[in-house]
Parts: C-alpha cells; sequence; structure tokens
C-alpha cells in the first residue's frame, strides 16, 4: 500500500503539479526577459533561450550531426547507437542553461562589484558610431586577447548594458557547483585539447547554430592567457566554425568586434611568469597559498590599507563585417580573419601607467631618479600620441598617475628606491618585462630593438 501510495504521489507530481510550477516559472522569466530586452541594444535571441533538453534535441538530431556519428561509427568499428550515446554525451556537456535572472541579476551585478573593487576601471578606445552602424540583424562577436581569468567578469560587466554574452570556457570550470552557475549565465564547455573528431563536430555544429540564431559571443582566439604579456597568435578552432558555415547572401552576416585589456596588474602575473619559464601551460593551485592571500586581503580591506591595483582598461576597436572582409583568392579566410582581427586588438591595446613605467625602467637600463623617470614617461607618452596611439588615461594629472604608477612597483617590491634613485630588482626584471610587453607594439622595442 505504501508503495502504491508512493507511486500515485510521483505520479501526480509529474503529471499535475510540476508542468504547472514549471509553466508558472517559465511565464516569469518570459516578463523579466521581455523587460530586459527594452533597454538591451541587442535583445536576447529566442534561441538562447530555448530549455537545455530542447536544445541538446535539436543538436543531436541535427542532419550534419548524424551524418557525423555515421562516419565516426564507420571509422572506430562501433554500433551507431552507440557512437549516437556519444553524440548526445557530448552535447549535454556543452549546451549552456541560460538564465536571464542568473546573468542580469547576478553575473553582471557581481562583475562590477568585483572589477571596482579591484581596479580602477576605464574605457580606452571606443568608436560608438561604428559598433552602432551594427546591423541589428547581424551576430555580433567579440574577439578578446586573454591577460588574466578577470577578462571574463570585466567584458560581462561593461557589456552589461549591450546583450547577453556566451562565453566559451575551458574544462578548469567543469567542477561542480562552479559549472552550473557558468551554465546559467550561458556559457558553453569546450574541451580544448580534445582531438576527437565527432566532438570536434558536435561543438562546431553548436557554435554554427548559435551564430546562425543571432547569439552575442566572446571567444579568446589565443586559446589561453598569455604567458608573455603580448598579444598571441590565434588559434582558429572557434573562428574557423564560424567563418566555415557562413555564405555571404544567405541569413545573418557575422559582425567581428576586437576588444583589447590590459591592466596595471595582472592577478595571476606570478603564476604566468613560472609557467612560461618552465615552458609548461600548467598551473596548480595551491590551497594554503590561496587562504594567506585571502585572509591577508580581508585584513587590508577591514584596516583600510587596501589599495586597488592600478587600472584595467578596455578597448573597442573598428568592427568587421564577415560578409564585406575581401578574401585572397586561394587564401585560407579563417587565416585572413584571425590575422586581421589580432592585429586590430594590438593596435588598440590600451597603454597603462605600471607598462609605461615599466617600460621606461627597462630601456634605461641604469639607476634613475624619480623626476627623471617621470621626465621619461611623459616624453613615451608624447611619442605614442604623436603616432596616434591613443593615452586616454595620461591626458590629465600626468605627474599624479605616473607616481601613483611608480608607488605601486615599489610596493611590491618589483623596483626599489635607493640614495641613488630607483633600480630594477634583478630577479623582478622578468616581471616588469612582461608589463612592458603589452604595449611594446606601439612603440620602439626594449633595450633598442626595433
Amino acid at each position: 500500500m505504501i508503495l502504491i501510495l508512493a507511486f500515485a504521489a510521483v505520479t501526480a507530481l509529474s503529471h499535475f503539479l510540476l508542468p504547472s510550477v514549471r509553466w508558472f516559472f517559465r511565464r516569469r522569466m518570459e516578463r523579466v526577459v521581455a523587460k530586459l530586452n527594452t533597454r538591451l541594444q541587442r535583445p536576447i535571441e529566442p534561441f538562447k533561450l530555448l530549455r537545455r533538453q530542447d536544445t541538446i534535441q535539436r543538436l543531436i538530431y541535427d542532419p550534419k550531426v548524424a551524418q557525423a556519428v555515421a562516419e565516426h561509427a564507420a571509422e572506430t568499428g562501433v554500433r551507431e547507437d552507440v557512437a549516437f550515446q556519444e553524440a548526445h554525451r557530448y552535447a549535454r556537456e556543452i549546451v549552456p542553461s541560460f538564465s536571464a535572472t542568473a546573468y542580469f541579476g547576478f553575473a553582471t551585478r557581481a562583475a562590477k562589484l568585483l572589477s571596482r573593487a579591484f581596479y580602477r576601471v576605464r574605457l580606452g578606445h571606443f568608436d560608438k558610431e561604428a559598433v552602432r552602424a551594427i546591423s541589428s540583424d547581424a551576430t555580433v562577436v567579440f574577439v578578446m586577447n586573454h591577460r588574466s581569468n578577470m577578462d571574463y567578469v570585466l567584458v560581462t560587466y561593461l557589456a552589461g548594458e549591450t546583450s547577453a554574452l556566451s562565453y566559451a570556457v575551458g574544462e578548469w570550470a567543469h567542477v561542480w557547483p562552479l559549472s552550473r552557475l557558468i551554465r546559467a549565465m550561458g556559457a558553453y564547455f569546450i574541451r580544448r585539447k580534445s582531438r576527437n573528431l565527432l566532438y570536434r563536430r558536435v561543438l562546431a555544429r553548436y557554435v554554427q547554430m548559435a551564430t546562425k540564431a543571432g547569439v552575442a559571443q566572446a571567444v579568446f582566439p589565443e586559446g589561453a592567457l598569455s604567458l608573455t604579456g603580448k598579444v598571441g597568435d590565434p588559434k582558429l578552432g572557434l573562428l574557423s566554425y564560424m567563418v566555415s558555415d557562413f555564405v555571404a547572401g544567405e541569413g545573418r552576416d557575422i559582425v567581428f568586434v576586437p576588444v583589447a585589456l590590459n591592466y596595471d596588474r595582472v592577478l595571476e602575473d606570478r603564476v604566468l611568469l613560472a609557467a612560461g619559464s618552465a615552458a609548461k601551460r600548467k598551473f596548480r593551485l595551491r590551497w594554503r597559498d590561496a587562504l594567506r592571500y585571502l585572509v591577508k586581503h580581508l585584513f587590508q580591506r577591514l584596516s583600510g590599507r587596501f589599495v586597488r591595483f592600478g587600472y584595467a582598461a578596455v578597448s573597442f576597436g573598428a568592427p568587421l563585417s564577415l560578409a564585406q572582409f575581401p578574401v585572397n583568392e586561394g587564401s585560407d579566410r579563417t587565416k585572413q580573419v584571425g590575422k586581421e582581427l589580432m592585429a586590430r586588438i594590438r593596435a588598440i591595446t590600451p597603454v597603462l601607467p605600471v607598462p609605461l613605467v615599466a617600460a621606461c625602467l627597462l630601456e634605461a637600463g641604469e639607476i634613475l631618479r624619480r623626476d627623471e623617470l617621470k621626465n621619461r614617461v611623459r616624453n613615451k607618452v608624447r611619442t605614442l600620441e604623436s603616432r596616434g596611439v591613443p593615452v586616454p588615461i595620461l591626458e590629465q594629472d600626468t605627474d599624479q598617475e605616473i607616481d601613483v604608477a611608480i608607488n605601486h612597483i615599489l610596493m611590491r617590491q618589483i623596483a626599489k628606491d635607493t640614495s641613488s634613485g630607483i633600480a630594477v630588482e634583478g630577479s623582478e626584471s622578468a616581471l616588469l618585462e612582461y608589463y612592458a610587453a603589452s604595449i611594446s607594439q606601439h612603440s620602439v622595442a626594449q633595450h633598442g630593438k626595433p
């Protein structure tokens, strides 16, 4: 009798109560989205609002995925139903479950709070008219350099009034409960190093479906954090999925918006340098060190001794329309697009005070008095401005900003203030080179080499 009553209760819940509850929350979400779309420059597309299960079904029954399953079965010798289950597993891993409430109610507010808590956030180069001129029917893809894990936070904050961005995130975020939150914010998971052809084709098809549906996306073509501070060469995986499926005159145009980020202090700078010197892109999180840093940070906050990490700046470059992009005959269009986008990102990388001071210290190669160092920085700013490089942060209160940058370097013990002047700590010269490298494309490279 107990079992019969239990099964009856479950049946009643699944057939009567749960559908009503789901309908209630669905209607509530639709009202929230309708209200959000009135203020967003690019409204949230219906594809992004589909139930996750519906999107998975559309993906795995897509003709191109079905063809990939059949080819995988033939190549590996497994039954097609087994290959189909494998594809279904990949689809469940990739597809997000976007929540407008989680994104705009939590993510954008948390991103704003975190960004302002650690940095003085500034907007660098921004051609507002060119961005506004993008067709409302086009799919916008923000293409960014990758300096820090703060990139996700910073861009989410600054693009919060434009649209809900869909990120591609790596294996680092595929842990519970972080994965649930990231899925709710519309991000999709990718295995960056996977060579499984079936997985790659399922991933490619999802990206193509989202792009054709007009979902605004944000991608990091470098594929990983920069270990040198420079903007690296593009890895063309995600870009190739979009470009290869594009046919001019059919469906939506794809418009790539180059985005350049730079920081006065990258949170992971020493970890990245250690990985670069070891020639291993492997970052080991030591919980003891993380806990020690957290306690120290909380103490500084409570005692009022915390000093923000300087500036974090974002520049938006000239949009690149795929429909209007000229292609040289016989050339790879994806490679051309990737090369052009990275060139545009390098051209608009924000010039910040700490990288400027670092570059001047390295170029001098000797001990400099503070006033002499400040003169070198001012001269470099004038040289950059004469070349058309925008340096908006140092347009006013130049002396004060340079002093703050010098004090920042001294506080971190990258350099020391001696009786003769400011001298670079020998063991920290690599850190200065890391920051100077972020703006090296704008001027003569370090140590006089062009």
